[in-house]
């Protein structure tokens, strides 16, 4: 379908995209999601290339675009490469916010030239092993103690977290205020006290290192502080709507291209003498998925430019995801089917594609929670 949301700048930092994909990504993938980690270099050629840190101001080494389009276009090419366990995205949508809005200037200049070279791979920690979706729940403490930080505590499934050089870790600094009293801190490789456990062995999103954080007596300087302290919930829920908005960018970009995998599919094979595609059950059900990835693509569509325009509700962002990863769950089981045996077999991308989808509903706020959030605006 035509967008409607792309301008020609958009298109051709597309192309760049593509091309980048296919020349430093493609190639190395299979070996990467062997690894369970991607190299660290292919970091340092996407940050050379622009595709890091476009909406940082161009003193620091960024694009100075703050136009999420730039960041939709490229979760867009990283998912249809079939490489969507790069890590860019909770670098670029996630925590990139956090660093150009809510630090001091000293900090910019700390962190992020080397956020948008590649040299400082970055990760974002808020869930522990007792505290998923509700962030007044977590444990991690930081204690002040005269110009430092005393941190303590477990982190765990942290996208980018074998990898990261820094981690903005979400922290109680006043244990007995709930979830007014959680800051953000940042917390760098090297510190004293910070080690990482193992890497996490996942479904899909193979490529992507997902590791246990843990922080033992780890002292850190008070200037790591992000933003204002006791203020770190309040941060969270102002940027958790573009978290959920790129996701529902993947999750949509996903949809699209398992229908166009499973297209070709039904054209060319056949069953009984003709392509499976033929049959009216199959073209029925194609003809269903084609009209829900159109109508969650409008929907997604309308998102972004609301959220360009500062616009964006919390609710909306809350709809946008609940409903496009379910539906990339829905059209990838879908698909899956449809190739009948090889649909199975890890050699075909639908098969990745499906496994990868999984993890979508769970992550950025699952979709129980999105219901939660869209019934209370109800009155309910």
């Amino acid at each position: 379908m035509e967008q409607h949301l792309y301008e020609p700048i958009h298109e051709e930092f597309r192309a760049l995209c593509r091309e980048f994909m296919a020349r430093e990504a493609v190639p190395h993938y299979a070996s990467w999601e062997e690894q369970g980690i991607v190299d660290r270099e292919v970091w340092r050629k996407a940050g050379a290339a622009g595709l890091l840190g476009m909406d940082v101001d161009e003193e620091y080494g960024g694009g100075g675009q703050r136009d999420f389009r730039f960041n939709a276009v490229l979760l867009e090419e990283t998912v249809t490469s079939g490489c969507s366990g790069l890590g860019f995205g909770l670098h670029n949508d996630v925590v990139a916010p956090y660093l150009t809005d809510l630090t001091t200037p000293d900090q910019r200049k700390r962190w992020l030239p080397g956020f948008c070279s590649g040299d400082i791979v970055t990760a974002i920690a808020m869930s522990e092993p007792g505290a998923g979706s509700d962030l007044a729940g977590v444990r991690t403490s930081a204690v002040r103690d005269g110009s430092s930080y005393v941190l303590n505590g477990q982190k765990t499934f942290i996208t980018n977290g074998d990898m990261a050089d820094m981690v903005v870790v979400v922290a109680k600094t006043a244990a007995d205020q709930g979830a007014h009293g959680v800051s953000l801190i940042a917390v760098e490789r090297g510190t004293p006290g910070f080690t990482r456990g193992r890497r996490l062995e996942k479904v899909g999103q193979k490529a992507n290192d997902t590791a246990e954080l843990f922080f033992d007596d780890c002292r850190v300087p008070v200037d790591n502080l992000i933003g204002t302290e006791n203020h770190g919930f309040y941060h969270l829920m102002g940027n958790l709507p573009r978290e959920r908005l790129s996701i529902a960018v993947g999750a949509v970009a996903a949809a699209e291209r398992l229908l166009a995998i499973t297209l070709d599919y039904a054209r060319s094979r056949e069953a009984f003498g003709r392509p499976i595609g033929k049959f009216q059950h199959n073209r029925f059900l194609l003809a269903e998925l084609d009209t829900e990835i159109t109508i969650a693509r409008t929907f997604l569509n309308h998102c972004v430019s609301e959220f360009n325009a500062g616009r964006l509700s919390v609710v909306d962002a809350a709809k946008a995801k609940w409903w496009t990863t379910e539906l990339q769950n829905k059209v990838a089981d879908r698909c899956v089917q449809l190739h009948g045996g090889y649909g199975y077999m890890l050699e075909y991308p639908v098969a990745k594609a499906w496994l990868n989808s999984r993890v979508q509903t769970i992550y950025g706020g699952t979709t129980e929670i999105m219901k939660e959030i869209i019934g209370r605006s109800l009155g309910l």
